[in-house]
């Protein structure tokens, strides 16, 4: 019922963005239903059918991608202060944001149902739809209920489960794994915050050893100790009682160990020091760049076993493969891409207008890079289709037609929604730079620069990744 509420009473950017999910879902749910028609058609054929069954995983994958990145920018479901006071801690939000995209997606599986049976003819009685293949709507036969109700509610579970995934609680506590590194004695390199001082090491007395290092520190302490009391009853007209003195030191050899002061207490109204920030991680960009290389390694073997698909056929499994490969590449390379698109606009003593780009687009590259990367694989992707097959257009049919806009739109819409995502997160820095007497013109420039370093530097990527993709099907 929470998750009915904060649906209904939502904005209408945020109903537009559920209404893509929905859209998505049922472009994908009706393909699912397509392949299994297509099945059913061919029974001495699995290997085809099972074939246009795997090329449906794209749809669906970009369909869970845009479910996800419209989750993220749910403002109904954002943590806030004071909610936890009445249930509705993070936990409980991030099952409140995993239902509420298992209903938008839910819709779009049951219309791709009921336009798959209106094609069919099953709701209406009129004969068949000449748009769509006979063989893919299972003219004539029963659709199988156990397998419709898989194939539609595959979309809205993988949905969901990744939204719970991407959205689950984390610790707020900082890990201590990531804590700076500092230079110790001797300039020994480890994880210690305490820094020793120029000299520390050879003050007289620093490494007296009373009791071992334990010893070290507790008879520095007693000195400070000693040293605090002095002072006071110099300054002090009524000193106190003086403390009882130690018991003297033993003659047998041992050694003594004195007892350390206890640290004073902290002042109830001292706040917590801050955690550091952790630093922008780049180090999959060497991971992306060998996934992507072996993308094209396993496309270029594909094409030159294979060649160009025939007309009306769908591509082979390895042109599959070989194209995940290289969209999961380019996905693992778009964060560390855009960090040194970001750190390029910073280079040879910027003004405030590269610097305050460069600034963004490094701070953004985690939340913008891995769209980017993936809009750039589907449109290497169009690229070839387009060479490949020059001005004939795309030889799928209208299902392949569909799949190809729905995966263009998934990615694109991605794209967007987190581009708006990043402007949410930064709303405070650009409200305190126009407070502080920017003018905006100078932020849109910020942002003109941004789009057109992100272009200089992604479309020649997208078009020799193009490029050696198509080069073993045209030949």
């Amino acid at each position: 019922m929470l998750a009915l509420r904060l649906t209904r009473t939502a904005h209408l950017a945020v109903h537009l963005r559920r209404l893509l999910v929905a859209l998505a879902s049922a472009g994908t749910g009706f393909l699912l239903l397509c392949a299994l028609g297509h099945a059913l058609s061919h029974p001495d054929a699995p290997g085809a059918s099972a074939l246009r069954l795997a090329w449906c995983a794209a749809p669906l994958a970009a369909a869970v991608y845009l479910a996800v990145a419209v989750a993220r920018t749910d403002p109904g479901t954002r943590p806030r202060s004071g909610l936890s006071a009445i249930g509705l801690g993070p936990g409980r939000l991030m099952a409140v944001s995993a239902t509420t995209t298992a209903l938008s997606a839910a819709l779009g599986s049951v219309a791709a149902l009921l336009a798959y049976l209106y094609l069919r003819g099953g709701l209406t009685g009129r004969p068949p739809s000449e748009r769509v293949a006979a063989d893919a709507l299972a003219v004539g036969q029963s659709l199988p209920a156990p397998a419709v109700l898989t194939l539609l509610v595959l979309v809205p579970a993988l949905a969901s489960a990744a939204v719970a995934h991407t959205l689950r609680p984390r610790d707020p506590r900082p890990s201590t794994a990531t804590a700076p590194r500092g230079y110790g004695r001797f300039g020994a390199y480890g994880w210690g915050k305490a820094r020793e001082t120029f000299g520390a090491y050879g003050r007289f007395g620093a490494r007296t050893a009373v009791a071992g290092p334990a010893g070290s520190r507790a008879a520095g302490a007693a000195r400070v100790g000693a040293g605090g009391a002095l002072l006071t009853q110099a300054s002090d007209p009524h000193p106190p009682a003086p403390a009882p003195a130690p018991a003297p030191a033993p003659t047998d050899g041992t050694t003594q160990t004195l007892d350390a002061a206890p640290p004073p207490p902290a002042p109830a109204d001292a706040t917590p020091p801050e955690p550091t920030p952790r630093p922008q991680n780049t180090t999959a960009l060497p991971w992306g760049i060998a996934v992507l290389t072996a993308g094209l390694t396993v496309e270029t073997y594909t094409g030159n076993a294979t060649g160009a698909p025939a007309p009306g056929t769908a591509p082979s499994a390895g042109v599959l493969i070989g194209w995940a490969l290289t969209a999961l590449g380019l996905a693992l390379a778009g964060p560390g891409l855009t960090h040194l698109c970001g750190r390029l606009l910073q280079a040879a003593r910027p003004g405030a207008l590269r610097l305050l780009a460069g600034r963004v687009l490094m701070e953004e590259s985690h939340r913008v890079g891995r769209p980017l990367g993936v809009v750039a694989a589907v449109a290497a992707a169009a690229y070839v289709t387009a060479t490949v097959y020059d001005g004939d257009g795309p030889a799928f049919g209208p299902l392949g037609t569909l799949g190809a806009l729905l995966v263009a739109g998934c990615t694109v819409a991605t794209l967007l929604t987190a581009a708006v995502e990043a402007r949410h997160a930064r709303a405070d820095t650009t409200g305190a730079l126009l407070r502080l007497g920017a003018p905006p013109a100078t932020l849109r420039a910020a942002a003109a620069v941004r789009a057109a370093a992100l272009l200089a530097l992604f479309g020649p990527l997208v078009l020799i990744v193009a490029v050696l993709a198509a080069l073993p099907l045209d030949h």
